[in-house]
């Protein structure tokens, strides 16, 4: 049975930091792309960063700078580290796995973990 179990999120001040964990169970993690989503009240889901299985990174421009995704194979886990966090960066922050090219296409997504960023 896959799993994948965020945590690390909360409320914060604006200009505070959070770090995001995203543990896997259940695939070979090392070969899945990772990727962290987040939903807005009222809005779509939208990608924030991701990683491939050759640690390649890409984050969106509304965060670059201030996040960074990051992986550890050993511990099957992903990291978004969140810096600089602005009242827009609330919403609920999703952990993704899908498979790498080549590969019967297939997706697994967490339950979300809470970001709210408020004084």
């Amino acid at each position: 049975q896959v799993q994948l179990v965020e945590s690390g999120g909360g409320l914060v001040q604006p200009g505070g930091s959070l770090r995001l964990s995203c543990a896997a169970s259940g695939i070979k993690f090392s070969i899945y792309t990772m990727a962290w989503y987040r939903q807005a009240p009222g809005n779509e889901r939208e990608l924030v960063a991701s990683v491939n299985e050759e640690n390649n990174t890409s984050i969106v421009d509304p965060v670059k700078g201030r996040f960074t995704i990051s992986r550890d194979n050993a511990k099957n886990s992903i990291y978004l580290h969140m810096n600089i966090l602005r009242p827009e960066d609330t919403g609920v922050y999703y952990c993704k796995a899908k498979t790498p090219r080549g590969y019967i296409p297939v997706e697994y997504w967490g339950r979300g973990t809470q970001v709210t960023v408020s004084s």
